[in-house]
């Protein structure tokens, strides 16, 4: 409602009412019970029974261009007056609205609400319209029937009046299309485009005039189409999604697929039957290129299902759908002098590359060798390319027939592989392969314990990449190192002795070693191929009992060596590989014969004798001599045990080994004590001599000391004697010394005293002179400036007569010297003269004393 205007808002219980123009009350009857609407200008008296039901409101004015919606509007008949009842009520429309456009300010009647207030007209500018919903039937303007449900457009430009049968849901907005752009369609409902055709629900088409597009009430965008750009280097791949004439006019079947290229047209649009499955590019192929096309299309339009075609360079061409690229494009075969191909016949053809012409069968292979090009035709197939291999003497590779299946070895030479050729990857262990390694040192790494289940594993998963089988097996024997190689075709043994460089053969295999390692030793520790000759050392731990039951523990050390006299004769040289585990071998007898020694002797004397008695143990002695052997000879395999280094010995009892070490350190304090006893007596030594010598620096420095009081004493009775004579004659010097500083110091006070009253009389004579100068000097200045202000102020009052005189002119003196002597005073007053002499310039005067009274009163002014 609007807002009271203060001049007429008060109590509703008031009697009377001033009711403005274009203001209104309701006024209830409590008699009759009736509400009646009472409009200004106007005074109302309110009777005893009525009772007025709101202040006086300003009425509802709808300018131009606006609206409002009345709830429960008043009924009103043909003339449009208000129908009443027989109460004299008004009717109204109960649970209607009525829009009320542009009228004279009317008032609300009462049971008439304001449901939405005077709101301005929505505008609906170009290109856009409003979404509009028929709530209830009704006949428009057109005489057509509206029902409830349906849906319209109110396009712009307009001013769209509301209906109360009308309810707006929604803007929408035209759509631009742009140029290689369309719209893609869809029908909710039956209905007629823009173009005037009838669509059912659900049919799609496509709009691709350029300019703002509004799509219709039952319309639904389905999407915004952008145009393909064809181009010599791409087309497009179309499929079509059912069966329909195309814009040239051809009737397309569904699933059929097709090229839109830029011969046809320069931009693409997809149709609503048409899907694009891809851009498809150009294939381009140089002179030094080919392709083999899969399911090319035939005459007919259609893909020939499994044929094949070649294409050679130089050509460009489109993939048509269905056809695919066998192995894609191809590089031709340019194949060098030491290069070359093989070849095999997929179906049965005359070749005719090579002369004379060759037919060819099935399966049949051949090779063909460098220098040429080659292009294959589709009824070859390219099994691999081939080089030849250049070898070294110390290289080779390891050669399979695939007729025969027999392998052998090339060494040395350059080698190509024919067609019935292949290479053959020779079988080798893991851990052989392992041994072998360009990162193994046979000799620095000999201690490394190579696990034999882990090199498998390793060489499952990334040894096979970096190990060529093909490659004849090659191995450096060290110096002073040997390798049997065994051939298990015939049955044969060789041993190779370093430094030499071994190949292995087809069916040859090296001999492992599996050697004892660790303290105390271990079996199959050490892998090998190669057997170290030595001079090396092996160590172990032996644990041995003495006859007296203890038990010790030895760290010993053998040093071995391997002796070949004859290293060309194969016998003598495989009596190295014969015992398969010398280390452990050796260690064990070592032991044994360690242990019977032991076994005999007390703890005590072995302690003592310990080295004796193993070396004795080891090497034992000369049947003939009967003296210690120094080395020892394995006949099995050439092994020389040349001597035993024990490094510890410890007892393996814990009691033991706690009474060995009471005795030991229990042997130490007595070495140290003895020690501590021969260094105190030491120390005894030499402190008795040093008292000696102490003493007798003591007597010495007294005697010295002595001599130095005897030379003191004589000196401080000399000194005594001068001290007494200078002592007076330092007083008299003194004395007549005080005397004359105390005569210059009064001469001198004089002489000074004279000098300061000579400066006090002289300074206070310029004193008086100079304030007597200034004194003159002030009253000169003070004289002067008086003369200076009296000659300025007689100048002054000169001027000053002159300019009045001026002012007054001749004729006015000759008239005030004319007239009565009364008025020739007022009017020298009035001038402000003081006195005056008036004449007629030629009677003389005398004015001798006259200028000094005429002057006397200008001294004094102040």
């Amino acid at each position: 409602m609007p807002s009271h205007d203060k001049r007429i808002s008060g109590s509703m219980e008031a009697s009377v009412f001033r009711i403005p123009p274009y203001y209104y009350i309701h006024v209830l009857d409590q008699t009759t019970n009736v509400t009646r609407l009472e409009t200004g200008p106007q005074i109302f008296v309110r009777k005893d029974n009525e009772m007025v039901l709101m202040n006086p409101e300003r009425m509802i004015t709808v300018p131009p261009r606006h609206y409002c919606i009345i709830q429960n509007p008043v009924v009103r008949d043909e003339n449009q007056q208000v129908v009443r009842d027989n109460l004299e009520q008004v009717m109204l429309e109960h649970a209607e609205e009525e829009i009320r456009l542009q009228q004279d300010p009317f008032p609300l009647f009462p049971g008439e609400e304001l449901k939405e207030k005077v709101t301005l007209l929505k505008v609906v500018p170009a290109l856009t319209a409003l979404r509009l919903k028929v709530t209830r039937d009704y006949v428009d303007a057109e005489h057509q029937q509206k029902v409830a449900g349906d849906e319209m457009l109110f396009e712009g430009p307009g001013t769209y009046v509301p209906r109360k049968e009308v309810e707006v849901i929604g803007d929408q907005k035209a759509i631009v299309i742009k140029p290689n752009e369309a719209l893609k369609l869809k029908a909710i409902r039956e209905t007629v485009d823009r173009n005037g055709k009838n669509r059912v629900a659900g049919e799609e088409w496509m709009v691709k005039r350029n300019g703002a597009y509004l799509p219709g009430v039952y319309e639904e965008v389905v999407e915004r189409s952008r145009a393909y750009v064809l181009t010599e280097k791409a087309a497009v791949h179309i499929r079509a999604k059912q069966t329909f004439t195309n814009h040239a006019g051809k009737k397309v079947k569904s699933g059929e697929e097709y090229l839109i290229t830029s011969e046809q047209m320069e931009t693409f649009i997809p149709d609503v039957y048409e899907e694009v499955v891809g851009m498809i590019a150009i294939t381009t192929l140089t002179n030094r290129q080919y392709c083999v096309i899969l399911n090319p299309v035939g005459a007919n339009g259609y893909p020939q299902l499994g044929a094949k075609k070649l294409i050679k360079g130089e050509k460009s061409f489109f993939l048509q759908p269905g056809e695919l690229l066998e192995k894609g494009i191809q590089d031709i075969f340019v194949l060098s002098d030491n290069e070359g191909i093989l070849l095999r016949a997929r179906e049965a053809f005359e070749d005719t590359f090579v002369q004379p012409p060759v037919n060819r069968q099935p399966g049949d292979k051949w090779m063909l060798k460098g220098p040429q090009e080659y292009i294959p035709s589709v009824e070859v197939e390219v099994v691999t390319r081939r080089k030849a291999i250049p070898l070294h003497e110390n290289e080779g590779i390891y050669v399979r027939s695939t007729k025969t299946g027999q392998v052998r070895a090339v060494k040395g030479q350059t080698y190509m592989l024919d067609e019935d050729e292949e290479l053959w990857e020779k079988n080798l262990p893991a851990i052989v392969r392992t041994l072998l390694s360009s990162d193994r040192d046979t000799a620095a790494d000999r201690g490394d314990w190579v696990n034999p289940s882990k090199e498998k594993k390793k060489k499952d998963e990334n040894d096979v990449s970096n190990w060529d089988a093909s490659k004849v097996i090659t191995f450096q024997v060290p110096h002073n190192a040997a390798v049997q190689i065994y051939d298990y075709k015939s049955k044969n043994s060789r041993v190779v002795f370093g430094p030499d460089l071994v190949m292995l053969g087809p069916d040859e295999q090296f001999t492992q070693l599996s050697l004892s390692a660790g303290k105390p030793k271990k079996g199959n520790m050490i892998r090998a191929v190669a057997l170290l000759l030595g001079p090396d050392f092996a160590s172990d731990f032996i644990i041995v009992e003495t006859s007296d039951h203890a038990r010790l523990q030895l760290d010993i050390s053998y040093n071995w060596h391997f002796h070949i006299k004859d290293t060309n004769n194969e016998k003598e040289a495989a009596k190295l590989f014969c015992v398969a585990d010398f280390v452990g071998d050796l260690c064990k007898s070592m032991a044994s014969k360690i242990r019977g020694a032991v076994s005999s002797v007390t703890f005590d004397d072995f302690h003592k004798n310990s080295a004796k008695i193993i070396q004795l143990a080891v090497f034992g002695v000369d049947p003939v001599t009967k003296d210690p052997q120094d080395e020892i000879f394995f006949p099995q395999n050439n092994l020389y045990v040349t001597s035993v280094d024990i490094k510890s010995v410890e007892p393996v009892d814990q009691r033991t080994r706690d009474s060995l070490q009471k005795s030991v350190t229990l042997a130490i304090e007595i070495t140290t004590q003895s020690q501590e006893a021969a260094a105190r007596r030491e120390a005894e030594r030499t402190e008795q001599e040093s008292r000696g010598r102490l003493e007798r620096q003591r007597i010495e420095d007294e005697a010295l000391a002595e001599n130095s009081r005897k030379e003191l004493l004589s000196l401080q009775a000399e000194s005594a004697a001068v001290e007494s004579t200078g002592q007076a004659k330092a007083e008299a010097y003194s004395r007549a010394e005080a005397a004359r500083i105390e005569a210059e110091a009064a001469v001198q006070g004089a002489t000074l005293r004279a000098e300061a009253l000579n400066i006090e009389t002289r300074a206070e004579l310029e004193r008086m002179n100079a304030a007597r100068e200034a004194d003159i000097k002030f009253a000169l200045e003070q004289n002067k400036l008086e003369i200076e202000k009296a000659e300025k102020m007689a100048k002054i009052e000169t001027d000053k007569f002159n300019q009045m005189v001026t002012a007054l002119g001749t004729e006015t003196i000759m008239a005030m010297a004319s007239g009565p002597q009364d008025h020739q005073v007022k009017m020298l007053q009035s001038l402000g003269l003081s006195s005056t002499l008036i004449t007629d310039g030629r009677t003389p005067i005398n004015l001798l004393n006259t200028a000094g009274g005429l002057l006397g009163n200008v001294g004094t002014q102040p």
